[in-house]
């Protein structure tokens, strides 16, 4: 049983039901939606499309609303620039004129005051490279230092500026009561560089009476600068390694990677990796070695979950990419983990309670933890710890936390209601893993539960037999 789960971005390759149907069957946990392409009307077709498919096939899918964020992005050009080294390109703002023979307007007004002369500036992914040589009022000049050619709208990197761009734009905001309206599970939250950017989102789908979980994407020098507190900030976190790897030295992305994982695991937050894993599937019926030794550094460091982008959105092997992840992360599973839930923090006696099952399941061959969540945050604790064998069945009776629990390391998420006898809720849980052969006579079942002592309710671990 697989423990990472797999995230797949939704674009044209796979919006057909039938596709939607062999992603779900083949492993797909959570679906991404990336509001920086997808229209308003799509994600009200295809999000029911969805819940229908996930209730047909029993399986808790959730489905993360990823927002476009405050992108700088070069303006519209009548023809394609054909740069060469040495050129000078010139960015104009608040529709100034240029008189270069190379220019394009950008769509950040503040541009001009928050570059520094020296700074380096990078278009379309880091493909074209540039340096400022001197800043106008409504006019950046740039020197080329990459030939390439430079077509309309292409996203700009500043490394190391510090932009003065607010975290959720017009269109983030009309995109996230979107989500809210359609009970979107997760919302992610593009370009976070501090942990007021995530209270703003929090606010709003407060406002929106969204319980949607927050995913903070580290995307550039700021975010990594303030990690820690964005990380106690938020509830999930992505390593989008697109743009961070533009904004960061490329030698320093995997470092970066690994800092992240450990401090998420530490501080007891779900993480993401994501971004060309399967680049070259794209194209390609089959991975480079490369790209599978990438897939399985993300699963050894023991990440909640890896996600595919346009392996899956505009690729044409999109069900092959999911079987490619899935049968690496069965593998590398098998083989162990980084280790780094050992330096886990155990806050309060909830956790040390969760701490003393999962090293009891830890110590027994053939074990199963079983745990009862409400709001999901047992099962949290319990997945932060990596069990070392065990598989996680969370049963919960809300089926909103079923879905959220779908990007959890390890659990497999059940909805049962509870009864107000907790002993009755256990037996009907222990019957739930028996008729569906997931558990088998013999098999020691470590109980995260609450029983009634007097008039309360006190959490407590038990030892069974699977009869």
């Amino acid at each position: 049983m697989r423990k990472t789960k797999i995230i797949c971005t939704l674009g044209p390759a796979t919006e057909k039901t039938e596709t939607l149907r062999q992603l779900i069957e083949k492993g797909a946990d959570v679906f991404r939606l990336n509001m920086s392409h997808a229209k308003r009307g799509w994600v009200r077709a295809i999000v029911p499309r969805i819940r229908k498919l996930a209730d047909e096939l029993a399986r808790p899918v959730g489905i993360l609303l990823d927002t476009q964020g405050p992108a700088i992005r070069t303006g519209d050009l009548k023809h394609d620039l054909h740069l060469k080294t040495g050129d000078i390109l010139e960015f104009t703002v608040r529709g100034a004129k240029s008189r270069e023979k190379y220019s394009v307007g950008v769509n950040y007004d503040g541009l001009v005051e928050d570059v520094t002369v020296g700074d380096p500036v990078l278009v379309d992914n880091g493909l074209i490279k540039l340096v400022v040589l001197e800043k106008k009022t409504n006019r950046v000049r740039c020197k080329v230092l990459t030939p390439a050619t430079l077509g309309s709208r292409r996203h700009i990197n500043l490394p190391g500026v510090h932009v003065n761009l607010p975290p959720l734009t017009k269109k983030d905001i009309a995109d996230v009561r979107l989500g809210a309206e359609l009970g979107a599970d997760f919302i992610a939250l593009s370009f976070v560089r501090e942990e007021s950017d995530i209270e703003e989102l929090r606010r709003l789908l407060a406002r929106k009476k969204s319980k949607a979980l927050i995913v903070a994407k580290i995307e550039d020098q700021a975010a990594v600068q303030s990690i820690e507190q964005i990380i106690k900030s938020a509830d999930v976190i992505m390593v989008a390694r697109g743009d961070l790897g533009i904004e960061c030295p490329m030698e320093e992305l995997p470092i970066i990677q690994r800092r992240i994982v450990k401090s998420c695991i530490r501080l007891g937050k779900p993480v993401v990796v994501a971004t060309q894993l399967l680049e070259s599937m794209i194209t390609n019926p089959l991975p480079t070695r490369a790209e599978i030794t990438d897939v399985a550094n993300a699963v050894f460091e023991q990440a909640d979950a890896i996600m595919l982008s346009g392996e899956t959105t505009i690729g044409r092997y999109p069900v092959e990419c999911v079987q490619v992840l899935n049968r690496v992360a069965e593998r590398i599973e098998r083989s162990g983990g980084a280790g780094y839930a050992e330096a886990a923090i155990l806050e309060d006696a909830r956790q040390k309670t969760v701490a003393s099952a999962v090293v009891l399941a830890n110590s027994l061959r053939q074990a199963k933890m079983i745990v009862f969540t409400r709001h999901g945050t047992m099962a949290r604790n319990v997945s932060n710890l990596r069990p070392e064998h065990a598989p996680i069945f969370a049963f919960t009776p809300s089926e909103e936390v079923r879905r959220q629990l779908s990007i959890l390391w390890g659990v497999w998420p059940v909805q049962l209601e509870f009864t107000e006898d907790p002993n009755a809720t256990i037996e009907a849980a222990e019957k739930f893993l028996r008729e569906k052969k997931l558990a088998a006579p013999g098999d020691q079942l470590v109980i995260i539960s609450d029983v009634r002592a007097g008039e309360s309710l006190v959490d407590c671990v038990q030892l069974r037999t699977a009869k």
